[in-house]
């Protein structure tokens, strides 16, 4: 079994074909997808999609490119959103200094108030992080020293010492199909050199297709693609990265049943 540890299936892309869309997921052996929120308002399209299948769980929070438009919404607002047994974690939410769709200190001020959530709940954060390193690193670390939260940083592109200074803290790297691009060594050497028991697969789809899809709208039977590639990066049988990467997901994530007849 394979876990698409991130993915927006309530996007506009999926809406003609949703069902088509998980029952391939099915046939490609994903055996968990967890579909990620982006704005607390629109929550509960997410949760909706969540209810619907049995495999699919869902997140809430606020992706930083809309960060100022939910500054209202504390840590208080989001633990209570997380009751329900669908909802596993929180998020997306950090820096994205590439678009700069939100003032920056909005969303360090966001961030933090997801930060907070995960760590009054215990379930995962979702990190975004695109061109902003070194405040990632330094609000991580002033975070984790008013006490430890579970995390994940998605879709990882950062560098090196990001990488590593996340695994100190003790949060996961989760990897997407640009491990498979031409462009992407830099890439693959962070995630040869990576503790095993860190490491997830992820879609983000729509966005992202690996090779030999991309160019085309990404869906969750794709991260089979990144999962081999992590396999050929790290030199073992891709049996291995699924069973590792799953254990990962359950540990991470451990609000999702390991058997669905557990599933509310």
């Amino acid at each position: 079994m394979l876990i698409d540890s991130h993915c927006h299936l309530d996007f506009p892309d999926f809406a003609p074909e949703i069902d088509a869309v998980v029952a391939r997921a099915r046939e490609a052996g994903i055996g968990r997808m967890v579909t990620i929120s982006t704005r607390v308002r629109k929550f509960p399209q997410v949760l909706a999609i969540a209810e619907k299948y049995s495999e699919v769980f869902c997140s809430v929070g606020t992706h930083p490119h809309n960060a100022h438009e939910e500054l209202d919404i504390d840590a208080a607002q989001l633990v209570a959103l997380t009751t329900h047994p669908k909802v596993v974690a929180l998020g997306e939410a950090g820096l994205d200094y590439h678009y700069d769709k939100s003032p920056r200190d909005a969303q360090a001020a966001g961030f933090r108030q997801h930060i907070a959530a995960a760590r009054e709940t215990g379930l995962p954060l979702v990190i975004h992080a695109r061109q902003a390193d070194d405040d990632m690193a330094r609000i991580l670390a002033e975070e984790t020293g008013k006490g430890a939260f579970p995390a994940v940083l998605h879709c990882y592109t950062g560098g090196r010492d990001l990488a590593f200074k996340a695994i100190e803290l003790g949060l996961y790297i989760g990897f997407t199909g640009i491990l498979t691009f031409k462009n992407g060594q830099d890439l693959r050497d962070i995630a040869k050199d990576l503790p095993a028991e860190r490491i997830l697969v992820e879609t983000d789809a729509p966005y992202l297709a690996p090779l030999p899809y991309r160019g085309k709208r990404n869906e969750p039977s794709y991260v089979v693609e990144t999962a081999k590639m992590l396999a050929q990066v790290r030199g073992v049988a891709e049996e291995e990265i699924a069973r590792q990467t799953t254990e990962n997901f359950f540990r991470l994530f451990s609000k999702v049943p390991r058997t669905l007849a557990d599933a509310a």
